[in-house]
């Protein structure tokens, strides 16, 4: 200790002890805790072996109390200092310090290490993501640095460790949040709507292991669906024995060797009748990696391909092992409103996980945050596919292109986040921006994203700003839900819809001032509104949509449009809804039109803009003196309009003659895009008073009590639309369940 007090007694210790008024008891205010809050184990929290891909038997877990102090910006001055809970960010409740940090500001932690260095070993030190800038040092010596929030990375601290005695290990964090170009997701310095609070610092498990000299660094397994493996085990030039463990005890086992002049080995071999890694059976094979030196890691692997090919039809799909599947799930983001980043237990990490199972899906999409590996290891036991975004990177209020030095970096981050999560077979596709945030050289990126890792799909944007590259094209609306137009090679999906919003009464971030893209007053009336999306839904995939993914699985601070509350202890939509969400995965309905839309094939009607006498409805009003043109009708720029004719007054009547050979058997839908208030009869007779706007084609399930109203023969649809803000569209059709 007196060394290490000797070396630091300059500026730091000396403003730590002149800022001991500042030290703040307590943890920040809890505005709204988990069921696991009160379960932190506060001497050491999250005690479990961080990375599951790649175990070894003896660990130390360095979670815990830490010291922290905050200087400012370009200075030593202390502006706060206090205990934190290690890895709770900053910012966060469980995270025991009440202190602020600013963008910029430079946080310092500190703490013990009881480890000496032992011959033939090497001391490593483990961080699973610190947000953003970190030095590391130990007894005052830097023994690293990392820049990037979301990814892992391992420092060797042998060299600088004391023969004897405790060692100080100190870690240097800055983090501009969004007033410059790096990945962070939806941080922002100032939360509202959409962007939330600041994460700052040590937000993972910190820990040290002791290896030999010659050690495994990291395992990577390649696999396809006739048994072969590739096992790469990086670190050593030292062949590797690797045993993969199958049924009944039998082992597959096998040597690496080594791989050019790299520090890596590389062995092949062949697992006879391999079973498939999928939703329904998320199969894993135990597998261990051996060397001589004595260092040993446990892993596993799984054999699943993912890939898109045409199906039946011709239309192209997401394909699974050989078969299409329907990748349907929540938009999930990973925040918690004691944590922030970090979940407060590992049951709570799992918790979402086994929500969204709950709930039927098949798909998660990860959105602009990076989980822990145990996130990961738990959508491949439990048969989850994912969709992994890359943290956004942009300034807030700024919309210039990134420097070539910033580009860099942020390809650097994407590489790294890539390389510690490709081990995990539930990862299906990569999704390098969303929405435009940031975005730059789409194809570029998309293309080299495809090469590094081409047993996954790219999706080259998700929402907005396609650039006609990678595997998938990526629409969102909402609240939809809606399907892009199919392409010859690229899959159709709907990467965000929905954000139906209810705040619950004491379950909310804020009392007032929630937010949702369409808001209810109960359960009942959100349960309805998810039900007519899930029926909108379904003929979108007989249509050749090959994925949808609904926002979102729980609130986020302001946000109230999750399936469960912020704090978790509410099912705003009940897990019932399992089954129909099942049935769209497994066996979606065929839909047949009895009268097809503009969207389908546009179709003449007559209109007008002026009042027209009562009875204009029925089937024997004179309309010879309307307009005749062709649908839809709407001013041009109306999200999901199809315009034939426009239309830019503020009431339009339509009517539209069509016959049918035979009265339609099966359920019966209004296919519909109104933008505003509509009011539809079917000879006559009103079946359907629609009030707001679409953005989007739905689907209205009819009653037996409306569609009684068909004939066979000749038949009237009349339509009166009414315009007040925005944009305008009117546009409808029959379908029909077979």
């Amino acid at each position: 200790m007196a060394r290490w007090l000797i070396a630091t007694v300059g500026v730091f210790v000396a403003s730590l002890l002149l800022a001991a008024p500042l030290r703040q008891e307590g943890a920040k205010k809890m505005q709204l805790k988990t069921p696991w809050a009160d379960k932190v184990d506060r001497k050491l929290p999250h005690n479990y072996y961080p990375r599951p891909q790649m175990v070894r038997a003896n660990w130390t877990n360095l979670n815990g109390e830490w010291d922290l102090a905050i200087t400012a910006q370009n200075s030593e001055t202390i502006k706060s200092a206090g205990k934190i809970l290690v890895p709770f960010p900053i910012e966060s409740a469980l995270s025991g310090f009440k202190g602020e940090i600013g963008p910029g500001d430079r946080a310092i932690y500190r703490t013990e290490l009881d480890v000496q260095p032992k011959a033939g070993a090497r001391q490593l030190i483990h961080f699973g993501a610190v947000d953003h800038s970190a030095e590391i040092r130990v007894n005052d010596k830097v023994v690293g640095t990392h820049k990037g929030g979301f990814a892992p990375f391992t420092i060797d601290i042998t060299d600088a460790l004391y023969t004897t005695g405790k060692q100080q290990l100190e870690i240097r964090v800055t983090d501009p949040s969004d007033t410059a170009f790096i990945p962070r997701g939806k941080q922002v310095q100032k939360p509202e709507g959409i962007w939330y609070t600041p994460v700052t610092g040590i937000w993972q498990t910190v820990w040290l292991e002791t290896v030999p000299t010659d050690y495994v660094a990291n395992v990577r397994f390649e696999t396809k669906l006739n048994g072969q493996v590739t096992a790469t085990i990086e670190g050593s030039k030292t062949p590797a024995t690797v045993e993969i463990l199958l049924t009944g005890g039998r082992r597959v086992r096998f040597k690496t060797a080594p791989d050019g002049d790299q520090n890596r080995t590389v062995g092949r071999a062949s697992v006879p009748s391999p079973v498939k890694w999928s939703p329904a059976l998320p199969w894993l094979y135990n597998v261990k990696v051996m060397l001589d030196s004595g260092d040993a890691v446990e892993s596993y692997l799984a054999f699943r391909e993912i890939k898109i090919a045409k199906d039946k039809k011709g239309v192209p799909r997401i394909m699974l092992n050989g078969e299409p599947i329907f990748n349907f799930g929540p938009l999930d983001q990973g925040w918690w409103p004691d944590g922030l980043y970090t979940a407060p237990t590992e049951e709570a990490l799992l918790f979402d996980i086994e929500a969204t199972k709950k709930y039927g899906f098949n798909t998660i999409r990860k959105h602009v945050k990076v989980e822990p590996a145990r996130w990961y290891h738990a959508c491949d036991k439990m048969g989850m596919l994912v969709w992994q975004d890359m943290p956004s990177a942009f300034i807030t209020g700024k919309d210039a292109e990134p420097t070539p030095e910033e580009k860099q970096a942020w390809e650097a981050e994407w590489k790294e986040i890539m390389d510690s999560t490709r081990h995990f077979p539930s990862i299906v596709m990569w999704v390098p921006f969303n929405e435009g945030w940031g975005q730059f050289d789409t194809e570029r990126v998309t293309d080299w994203t495809k090469k590094y890792d081409p047993s996954r799909l790219v999706n080259n944007a998700s929402g907005w700003t396609d650039k006609g590259a990678g595997d998938v094209l990526d629409i969102h609306v909402y609240p939809g839900p809606a399907k892009p137009a199919n392409q010859p090679e690229r899959a159709a999906v709907l990467g965000e819809f929905g954000g139906l919003g209810l705040p619950l009464a004491g379950h909310t971030w804020l009392d007032q001032g929630n937010w949702g893209y369409r808001s209810y007053q109960s359960k009942e009336e959100l349960k309805t509104a998810f039900d007519n999306l899930l029926v909108s839904l379904e003929p979108l995939i007989g249509e050749g949509l090959c994925a949808a993914i609904y926002t979102q699985t729980t609130d986020v601070e302001i946000e109230v449009n999750g399936l469960l509350t912020y704090d978790r202890k509410e099912e705003k939509l009940p897990y019932s809804i399992s089954a129909e969400v099942k049935r769209l995965i497994e066996s979606p309905s065929e839909f047949g039109e009895v009268l097809p839309a503009a969207n389908t094939r546009p179709a003449l009607w007559r209109y007008t803009v002026t009042a027209p006498t009562p009875g204009w409805a029925d089937s024997g009003f004179d309309d010879k003196a309307w307009t005749e043109s062709t649908g839809g009708f709407g001013s041009k720029g109306t999200p999901g309009a199809v315009i034939g004719t426009e239309w830019k007054s503020e009431e339009i009547w339509l009517r539209r003659e069509f016959a049918l050979a035979e009265l339609p058997k099966g359920r019966v839908f209004l296919k519909v895009h109104h933008d505003e208030d509509a009011e539809v009869y079917l000879n006559g007779q009103l079946i359907a008073s629609l009030k707001g706007h679409t953005t989007s084609y739905v689907l209205v399930p009819l009653q037996k009590s409306e569609t009684r109203h068909f004939k066979k023969g000749a038949n009237l649809l009349a339509i009166h639309c009414k315009q007040t803000k925005g944009g305008q569209y009117i546009d409808a059709g029959f379908m029909i369940s077979k």
